[in-house]
């Protein structure tokens, strides 16, 4: 049921820039938290620009080995950290995990408020790591060169930490409110896929963060105090700060990855008009995800010097978890046969995503197979696989649920034809941009080098062009929902006939989220009387 807009919402009430800075509203922390994130992916975006003109060219085109090093460091590390990880859980999901659970905050408000100011203490130190000279470590900052660098790594891995414990305080917020203040009559399988998601990824932040905020502790103590952690020279094991590492870095996939997913299983049945195939089976395939997340990071170690035996069992570990994600693209494809599909521009990210993601799953095979892999390992094939999956995936999912929240968000509609250009120039740029990568690795052009044979050039330079499609699409995303802030329509309660319980209140929604308790008998009521309504 549509509810009347109310000129008094969360947006304005209270006002002043103060109020903003010291509220304990989930939804204004999920405000703050979109548009820092954002902030960040431009920068980080404005690095990836910098190396893609760099290799236009073989040779020196702007910038020098060092600096490309450096820039390619921060791309990285801003985007895994300061982008990806926080973007959806703490943004959407601080937005709508309450809302969608017919709660009026999260079960501890004044930590979700520490949590993003613990988050903006991580970034400044991670931006000091700039300002005193940048990173060359790449991302991942492995021994024993991240210990001898004289670059600003203990900003960057200081950050890294101090992210870690906002993460951390974000993902137990979660799991409370979703055991502690569901609505009457919302058991856990009346939740919303999207709620399913968040839950898992809580999960995973909650367990393995801590794994990543110990071992950059134990790689700042050895830069400082040498203490021989990772260093050979100094008696340490960098195979262990591997083991470490990505014992953290793949559930870290699934932290970016398993958010975007369950905003997919929100906008196939919205604009299908159907009820979500296969409820049941996602809702346990994002546990399932969770689970076995923890149980695959030895695959990215194949060339390490591990034993076969160990290989063999994260091989068939890695196949076992690629079951629960082909589960929810089937229930996908199947909610939109026979449906009334509308192609609005959210369903046009979600079909980008499963498009996208579905390559990014499917290449991931190849580096299971342990001799495919050793071939593959450190090239450009292994670039394109990973920005399939996260940038194909989860970005792509986050521009199709900005849109299709946007209107609940702020209250305003955007330019729709403008929409649809911009999906499909991202869709062209990304594809010519990491589709060459494809082909440029299985020749054997190395990730990470500065220079690269001639051969390569006409690959390269796709690769850039493409890029430039991705900047434009993203400027004018950009643009026209900032105009729609100043002039978009004013936009109702539910203006794609969704039936989730966040489209049952207000657009902007009121501060208070719901005037009584709604009660909810089931998730998804398609082709019935909403009956998952608020009384507000």
């Amino acid at each position: 049921m549509s509810v009347a807009n109310s000129d008094v919402n969360y947006i304005n009430s209270p006002k002043g820039l103060w109020s903003w800075l010291v509220t304990i509203d989930h939804k204004r922390i999920g405000i703050m938290y979109l548009f820092t994130t954002l902030a960040f992916f431009a920068l980080g975006g404005i690095f990836a620009l910098l190396l893609r003109i760099e290799h236009l060219t073989p040779g020196r085109t702007i910038m020098d080995a060092n600096q490309y090093n450096i820039a390619f460091t921060l791309h990285g590390a801003i985007m895994v950290f300061m982008f990806i990880v926080p973007n959806v859980p703490a943004a959407f999901g601080n937005f709508f995990l309450p809302i969608m659970i017919g709660a009026k905050d999260v079960a501890f408000p004044k930590i979700n408020l520490l949590s993003y100011y613990v988050f903006w203490l991580g970034a400044i130190l991670a931006v000091c790591a700039i300002i005193f000279g940048g990173v060359d470590t790449g991302w991942t900052f492995y021994t024993p060169y991240s210990i001898r660098t004289n670059t600003a790594v203990i900003f960057m891995a200081s950050g890294a930490f101090i992210m870690g414990m906002s993460s951390i305080l974000t993902g137990l917020n979660f799991i409370v409110t979703v055991h502690k203040l569901r609505a009457p009559g919302m058991t856990f399988f009346h939740l919303p896929l999207f709620i399913w998601g968040i839950y898992a990824t809580a999960i995973i932040q909650v367990l393995a963060t801590p794994v990543i905020g110990m071992t950059v502790a134990l790689l700042i103590m050895e830069r400082v105090f040498g203490i021989g952690f990772f260093d050979p020279a100094l008696g340490g094991d960098p195979i262990l700060f591997q083991h470490f590492f990505w014992f953290y870095s793949h559930p870290a996939v699934y932290i970016m990855i398993v958010p975007g997913m369950a905003i997919i299983s929100e906008i196939i049945p919205a604009f299908s008009k159907k009820t979500i195939f296969g409820y049941k089976p996602i809702a346990y395939s994002s546990l399932a995800i969770a689970f076995a997340s923890f149980i695959v990071w030895g695959h990215h170690m194949f060339t390490s010097g591990q034993s076969y035996l160990a290989s063999l069992l994260f091989s068939v570990a890695t196949i076992i978890i690629g079951v629960p994600t082909a589960i929810k693209i089937v229930n996908w494809v199947a909610t939109m046969y026979k449906g009334k599909v509308s192609w609005e521009t959210p369903m046009l990210y979600a079909m980008a995503f499963i498009f996208m993601f579905s390559i990014g799953g499917l290449t991931g095979l190849f580096h299971i197979s342990l001799a495919v892999s050793v071939h593959l390992h450190d090239t450009y094939f292994v670039v394109a696989h990973f920005h399939y999956v996260m940038m194909g995936g989860t970005v792509m999912a986050m521009l199709g649920g900005l849109h299709y929240w946007w209107p609940k968000m702020f209250g305003v509609m955007y330019n729709e034809c403008l929409g649809k250009i911009g999906a499909a120039l991202m869709f062209i740029g990304f594809n010519m941009t990491f589709g060459s990568q494809f082909i440029m690795g299985n020749l054997g052009m190395p990730r990470r080098y500065y220079d690269y044979a001639e051969r390569f050039q006409p690959l390269h330079q796709v690769s850039t062009v493409g890029s430039w499609f991705i900047a434009a699409s993203f400027l004018l995303t950009m643009s026209y929902l900032i105009y729609s802030l100043f002039k978009g329509k004013k936009a109702p309660a539910n203006p794609w006939d969704a039936k989730s319980l966040e489209w049952t209140i207000a657009s902007p929604p009121p501060t208070e989220n719901f005037l009584t308790d709604p009660v909810v008998t089931e998730p998804y009521p398609y082709g019935t009387p909403n009956k998952a309504r608020s009384h507000a």
